[in-house]
């Protein structure tokens, strides 16, 4: 096993428990797909009002990743591998994790605080990608890249740089939830400082949630899980010394529902259309770091499709008691109508994009 690649995991694991107790929401210590649908809000490009903020932690990991491929000499601006195509499936993998609630990378975190739902989830993850193996063994590729200019390389690290300064210099610009998740947050410095250090390790390191388990299936290549292990191991160990672990149980687990179904479906929807991508919601932010202005595409599509998720209410509900009565929450009929949607394009994508017969 790769100790960095372990080192990095206990680093992102330790990183969510340090975030969740220093005010960001429970078991949300990370979380891409979350994160990026509180900037769709502060932005006002959704009206939920309880997930509204601008988050350092996406600011931080894109920064971090830049300014370390830069040390390595690993920044390199390249682009043009089918980016209409990774906008749309970057909007598809946000929708599938907001119906689930959480990205891969929280996915683990739940696991790691005792959320049995997110194992119903990560059922769903696997099949996903399983899905998208059968087309990667087929030969399905969105094409190479190329190099590209300066502007392309910093399009994402400019913008978020931007404006996580304006943020800071005048909030008052920006929606900010006054309850709810997008309340709820870490000193806007330290989050900025946290993952600065792992974006900058998982730079290092290579650091995926889709690629360990393809990897695994595909390879028997375990380098990459073993950091999705860590950052279990990590996050388990850190509620259970915090006192904050009351055992495994799908009841009311903190900003998630108990509709199974739809946990799974929602991500094999994120899992497959990952697959298709390359790489998690976390790798995108990374790659985009290190100059990838494909990947850059692909976030900006992640934050179309926050938008589009809450604009027409298609993210999930989180479980609740009212008056003394549970309702287990999930999605409506949007959401049900807009996941088939997707399976749709994740499926025309995948076959659209296999190989000719004159090719």
């Amino acid at each position: 096993m790769n100790p960095l690649m372990i080192g990095t995991g206990i680093a992102v694991g330790a990183a969510a428990v340090v975030l969740t107790m220093m005010g960001n929401p429970a078991n949300m210590g990370f979380c891409i797909a979350c994160f990026l649908r509180d900037i769709a809000g502060a932005c006002k490009f959704h009206q939920a009002a309880v997930v509204q903020y601008v988050r350092p932690e996406i600011v931080g990991l894109v920064l971090g990743s830049a300014v370390m491929s830069l040390a390595a000499k690993e920044f390199k601006a390249r682009a043009g591998s089918s980016p209409a195509v990774r906008f749309v499936l970057g909007a598809c993998v946000m929708i599938g994790a907001l119906v689930f609630l959480g990205c891969p990378l929280r996915m683990v975190i739940r696991m790691g605080g005792g959320d049995l739902n997110a194992y119903v989830g990560l059922a769903g993850f696997v099949l996903g990608i399983l899905i998208g193996i059968f087309f990667l063994k087929r030969g399905f590729s969105l094409k190479r890249n190329y190099n590209a200019a300066p502007s392309d390389g910093f399009s994402l690290t400019g913008t978020l740089l931007l404006l996580f300064i304006i943020f800071v210099a005048a909030p008052g610009l920006f929606a900010l939830s006054t309850a709810g998740p997008g309340s709820k947050h870490a000193p806007v410095f330290v989050a900025l400082g946290i993952a600065l250090v792992v974006g900058a390790l998982a730079q290092r390191s290579r650091l995926c949630m889709v690629g360990g388990l393809r990897d695994a299936i595909m390879f028997r290549d375990f380098n990459l899980l073993s950091g999705f292990a860590a950052i279990f191991v990590t996050v388990l160990a850190g509620n259970i010394l915090l006192g904050n672990f009351k055992g495994f149980s799908t009841y009311l687990q903190p900003i998630a529902h108990a509709a199974q179904l739809w946990n799974l479906l929602g991500m094999t929807a994120a899992g497959w259309g990952s697959v298709l991508l390359g790489g998690c919601p976390l790798r995108q932010l990374i790659l985009a770091g290190e100059g990838n202005g494909d990947s850059a595409v692909t976030v900006f599509g992640m934050i179309a499709g926050a938008a589009i998720a809450h604009n027409f209410k298609l993210a999930g509900g989180a479980a609740a008691v009212k008056a003394g009565v549970y309702n287990a929450g999930g999605i409506g009929v949007n959401g049900q109508i807009a996941l088939g949607i997707i399976f749709v394009i994740l499926l025309a994508v995948s076959v659209m994009n296999l190989p000719k017969d004159n090719d």
